[in-house]
């Protein structure tokens, strides 16, 4: 027993060290790509803005236009669900500690929810990687973030992929647009409320309304 006690806790720390190194790369190339869709775009309108802030240890915040991208590493180490297909595989079947990943979300939210600071407003996942201890990874997520990085077993990350990564997430978040609220969603306010609106433009905001991923394949509990 103490040595599967021992024997996971080392792996789990290796899992996490491993997934801080991932994300202080994620980090860098995230400036990169914001520094190269700057000089893209140049300064054709001042009005459309590009930044990316190193928020510490564990989020990064990148602003593209009027979305925001937070990328968040949590800080616990997570096993794959037992039901997910890659147990199925011989990767994890010859060695189960395999399974063991860290995790960095990828969420996006409207920029004027932070300019405004909306509160209730809300975000969205539209992403998240695993990553391993031997950095192999996958992301489970929405369109190409879903599809183009889901080999688990023969994926390695590194530079090059975590840019794939980055450009893919900005693609989807351009193409994900903000619908209006039905309007018998919004046809009835309290005096509270319009009140708040007229102080600080806080009306409750979000691109899509019961938004969720079409695969539940991989979900970690």
């Amino acid at each position: 027993m103490m040595k599967l006690i021992t024997e996971r806790a080392v792996v789990k720390q290796d899992v996490y060290a491993r997934t801080k190194e991932v994300f202080s790369e994620l980090k860098s190339v995230l400036n990169e790509v914001v520094e190269e869709v700057q000089d893209a775009f140049g300064h054709s309108d001042d009005r459309v803005q590009f930044y990316f802030k190193d928020k510490g240890d564990y989020e990064a915040e990148v602003k593209i236009a009027g979305d925001v991208l937070i990328f968040y590493m949590h800080t616990n180490v997570f096993q794959f669900d037992k039901s997910s297909s890659v147990w199925k595989t011989s990767y994890l079947e010859e060695n189960e500690l395999n399974g063991y990943v860290g995790v960095i979300n990828i969420y996006n939210f409207l920029a004027d929810s932070f300019k405004f600071q909306r509160m209730q407003d809300s975000g969205y996942m539209i992403g998240r990687l695993f990553v391993n201890r031997e950095n192999h990874f996958k992301v489970q997520g929405k369109r190409q973030l879903g599809y183009l990085f889901n080999d688990f077993v023969n994926g390695i990350i590194s530079r090059d992929t975590l840019k794939e990564i980055v450009h893919s997430a900005i693609i989807y978040t351009l193409g994900f647009d903000l619908y209006a609220p039905p309007y018998k969603a919004v046809q009835q306010v309290t005096v509270g409320q319009i009140e708040a609106m007229s102080s600080h433009l806080k009306v409750a905001t979000g691109k899509r309304l019961g938004f969720k991923f079409s695969s539940e394949d991989d979900i970690i509990e």
